[in-house]
């Protein structure tokens, strides 16, 4: 038997993109024992493509929760892991949008696909079918990254030519100022610094992201949890808490089973393609 592969390749999405669409990335992943990888919540909403078989994704990472096949799949923020059942092979691409691009892509705020896995031509319509056909078709990374510039940018061109309504760029400022803080920061400190109360900034963002500021905050937090606990020498968990922002390691421990439904060791230890991608 082969020795596993990953294969990982990341680019940046077309400049007239970039306020909408923060990554591409492709991967190819062989080999691996089959299981259920799980996919943990972050800052970005992702689109996946399979450029293979159908994907096989729960909205959780429950015992028993029942697996959907997507060709291509669309969620929004979450606050929960998603489950990802798998043969050994993995072959796709991702794509990360920032709350922005949701309206600009999908034509809807981010808030409207919060916690959710909808089928990706549900919301392009046929643009979502073409796009999944010309990614299958092309050979090569770059003529895929290539597609994916050209149907987006048709996409936001469509979505009232890419202009973004007020609220969604006020509630965009805030998004990346929590981003650039990696959730370190308090939500009341975050609204003076922007000239809102407390309570404005709570209900804007919630109404335009799908999250409050503070559970946002605890997403980011893990989401750089996670990302020291997938290298291939990873840091002591006290030492990925006290890292990250977390009072102790209890309160890392916390949200790790919240977001994932396991407690860090066992998510390590059941995590097949950990460090694979």
């Amino acid at each position: 038997m082969k020795d596993p592969t990953a294969t990982k390749i990341e680019a940046r999405p077309a400049p007239a993109l970039r306020r909408y669409v923060g990554s591409y990335v492709g991967f190819d992943l062989r080999g691996f024992p089959a299981g259920v990888h799980c996919g943990p919540p972050g800052r970005e909403l992702t689109a996946v493509i399979s450029l293979s078989g159908p994907l096989e994704v729960a909205a959780g990472t429950d015992e028993g929760s029942s697996a959907t096949r997507f060709g291509g799949v669309a969620g929004g923020l979450m606050c929960r892991s998603v489950a990802i059942h798998h043969d050994g092979r993995q072959h796709g691409v991702k794509v990360s949008l920032t709350p922005l691009g949701a309206r600009a892509v999908y034509g809807m705020p981010a808030a409207a696909l919060a916690h959710q896995l909808i089928p990706l031509e549900e919301l392009l319509g046929p643009l979502g079918v073409e796009l999944v056909e010309r990614l299958r078709a092309a050979k090569t990374w770059p003529a895929r990254f290539a597609a994916l510039d050209e149907v987006l940018l048709r996409a936001v061109g469509r979505t009232e030519g890419g202009r973004v309504p007020r609220e969604g760029a006020e509630v965009a400022e805030a998004w990346r100022r929590l981003v650039a803080a990696q959730g370190r920061i308090q939500v009341g400190a975050l609204a003076a610094e922007l000239g809102w109360s407390r309570r404005y900034l709570t209900d804007r963002f919630r109404g335009e992201v799908g999250l409050s500021p503070k559970t946002f905050a605890r997403v980011l937090r893990f989401e750089h949890a996670h990302a020291l606990a997938t290298v291939h020498t990873p840091l002591p968990w006290a030492e990925v808490a006290s890292v990250c922002g977390y009072a102790d390691q209890a309160h890392l421990v916390r949200d790790w089973r919240e977001f994932t439904g396991r407690s860090p060791t066992a998510w390590r230890r059941g995590e097949i393609l950990l460090g694979a991608g």
